[in-house]
């Protein structure tokens, strides 16, 4: 599984980066907020400090970005996409470094995440200039002349998930700055690092001061942003239980928020995929990659009863494959989860699986030997799992799957649809009538088809249910940052203004 990008680990630099709080023209080594000790996933033990916004923070950064939004909201649509263009060569250009920020933030095996960071920069920097209005109404003598016009909301708060933090900047940031918004940036406190490269990049790209500010801070500063009433619109990637309190909070003054939120995605393999395609891809798609901490992961694998047995073996052996360790050695697959409250967590979720009678199939175990102190469990199957147990119905965020068999197509889109979830869903079949049908009938924002790629910048994403509401990706994530107002002038010589009865 070693990459050239992998085997570049070997003399990165593992010492954490410093975090500031960047308001406006300002770089701070301290907030308001206190000071979060994180522990190293790897080792579990304490290496950074970081400062914390508290709400004194949170206040002046988003009093900076509503003063620069006065201003850039006017910027030429041409100069915006000049600085967004910019800033994705320099993401580029830094790539070794982003890398970098992606294992010390999440403790994932190094991989090149940039070059799908800068897609999206590029992508959005490409529709600043194209924004148009539409005429709804052609001018008639007596009549109206009506257009629309989409304006920028003012200033966005912008709440990052510990598991990507750079990915999800690259999602929000661009298509905000593009439609002529500021942002407050929080990332969170488990994961700052990348964000703190980015500060420095925003800068060098030459963005005006208050444009982009970034706050690393706890809850408390996450609720401060969300209530600020100058804070006219929130997107926020995170856990299902904080997003409802996010709505909750916005539900006050009807501020608006994009949420993409938790999942529980099934992955339906029928009897006539491929499964020399379609075993990995389950395998690492749900206890592999990122160690199964991916809100968008196939955690539910649900086979066809005539293959069920060869599937469960061959995604197994490639489950048992995958190395396990340290994030920053070439070649491990699997590195740990983000704390030791997750790995608590998890092993509590297999133990009720156990309970609840599902068959465990491989791993179920904190890893020990020279890893015991880090925050490493076994890549774990389970086979025979009722759909209507604790491991099918809710989200695990952890290197655990659940594997069901099925016996007709039906049957196998109840299941798929039989949660309260709705991000993402697979498909795996050579019967291309097939994939459409079922992807009709599947209720999940994104449906992904032998093996399909996730998080393409032009295909809208977002969930449905608990999973959360609005889009990132494609045209629609550029007209979530865009507030449309319509616009009626009269016209010609017409009659006397008159309610009609």
């Amino acid at each position: 599984m070693a990459t050239e990008a992998m085997t570049a680990t070997a003399e990165v630099d593992r010492s954490p980066i410093p975090v500031h709080l960047h308001i406006g023209e300002r770089v701070l080594d301290r907030g308001t907020g206190g000071t979060f000790q994180r522990h190293d996933p790897v080792t579990g033990q304490v290496h950074a400090e970081i400062p914390l916004a508290g709400a004194a923070d949170v206040d002046a950064a988003v009093r900076a970005a509503h003063e620069a939004y006065l201003s850039w909201r006017r910027v030429p649509a041409t100069e915006k996409r000049r600085l967004l263009l910019r800033l994705a060569d320099l993401f580029e250009e830094n790539q070794a470094e982003f890398g970098r920020t992606v294992t010390l933030d999440c403790a994932m095996p190094y991989m090149p995440v940039v070059p799908m960071v800068s897609d999206w920069i590029r992508y959005y920097a490409g529709w600043a200039d194209k924004l148009t209005s539409e005429v709804v109404a052609s001018p008639m003598a007596g009549g109206e002349f009506s257009y629309t016009l989409g304006q920028p909301y003012g200033v966005v708060g912008v709440i990052l998930t510990w598991n990507g933090p750079i990915g999800s900047i690259g999602m929000k940031v661009p298509a905000a700055l593009a439609a002529g918004n500021t942002v407050v940036i929080k990332p969170p406190e488990v994961g700052p690092f990348g964000a703190e490269v980015f500060a420095r990049i925003v800068k060098e790209a030459g963005f005006p001061p208050g444009v982009v500010n970034i706050l690393p801070g706890a809850a408390e500063a996450g609720q401060a942003l969300v209530d600020h009433p100058l804070v006219k619109k929130v997107t926020f990637t995170g856990g299902t239980a904080t997003g409802q309190r996010i709505l909750q909070s916005c539900a006050t003054s009807m501020k608006p928020a994009v949420l993409e939120l938790g999942g529980k995605s099934a992955n339906l393999v029928f009897e006539d995929a491929d499964l020399d395609i379609t075993c990995p891809h389950a395998a690492m798609m749900s206890v592999g990659f990122l160690s199964g901490q991916g809100c968008t992961f196939p955690t539910r694998l649900l086979v066809q009863r005539p293959i069920y047995d060869e599937v469960i073996e061959r995604v197994a052996a490639v489950a048992k494959s995958f190395p396990i360790g340290d994030p920053w050695t070439p070649g491990n697959v699997v590195g740990p989860v983000i704390n030791a409250a997750a790995v608590d967590r998890i092993l509590a979720t297999i133990e009720q699986a156990k309970n609840d009678g599902a068959r465990l199939v491989t791993g179920g175990n904190r890893v020990g030997g020279e890893l015991a102190t880090g925050y490493y469990i076994e890549p774990t199957i389970f086979a025979d799992v009722d759909p209507s147990s604790h491991l099918a119905q809710h989200e695990v965020f952890g290197p655990v799957l659940a594997v069901t068999p099925f016996d007709t197509e039906e049957e196998a889109i109840a299941i798929a649809n039989g949660t309260a979830y709705g991000l993402a869903a697979y498909i795996s079949t050579r019967d291309v009538a097939r994939a459409h049908r079922v992807a009709d009938e599947l209720v999940a924002g994104e449906i992904l088809v032998n093996g399909s790629q996730n998080l393409l910048v032009n295909r809208p994403f977002g969930g449905f249910g608990l999973s959360g509401m609005g889009k990132e990706g494609g045209r629609r994530g550029i007209e979530e940052f865009l507030r449309l107002k319509g616009v009626g002038m009269k016209v010609g010589n017409g009659g006397a203004f008159s309610f009609l009865a």
